[in-house]
């Protein structure tokens, strides 16, 4: 039981890649526009953002798990929960801390993946339209902006 555990909180964290890629591009990008366009914005009259409520979201999907998990019995809940909390924690240190340096941490951290995860995200940001984006996710990107 414990590799399947282990088995299903990995595929759920691999999962949200792909989920987060698609929320960017689908619905961020698409009829949600309007929470996450403050984020393409160079100028920011508060420190929190209209995009950040895309945290909550995933966090209560998180925090669904849990429930199913201690309310049914579906042992698969905390994996899943787990997986994507650590999801969630991994994009906020890699894209508010790392990236868009919301606190001043990681700035060191200098090697071809950080290279090409930064890149990528700058190449996103060119864009302050919903349309004509470019490289929606966060923790695999093409591999031309490792070059």
């Amino acid at each position: 039981m414990p590799f399947l555990w282990i088995f299903v909180l990995l595929s759920t964290f691999c999962f949200m890649e792909f989920m987060a890629w698609f929320s960017h591009k689908y619905i961020m990008h698409g009829f949600l526009w309007s929470l996450h366009k403050d984020h393409h914005k160079k100028d920011h009259k508060s420190w929190f953002e209209r995009n950040d409520t895309f945290f909550i979201f995933y966090a209560l999907v998180s925090a669904v798990f849990v429930i199913l998990w201690g309310e049914i019995n579906f042992w698969p809940g905390l994996p899943i929960a787990l997986g994507i909390f650590l999801y969630g924690l991994t994009y906020f240190l890699v894209h508010d801390i790392f990236i868009h340096q919301r606190f001043k941490l990681f700035r060191s951290i200098d090697n071809k993946y950080a290279r090409g995860i930064r890149r990528a995200h700058k190449i996103h940001h060119k864009s302050i339209h919903k349309e004509k984006g470019e490289c929606f996710g966060m923790l695999w990107v093409p591999k031309k902006y490792f070059k």
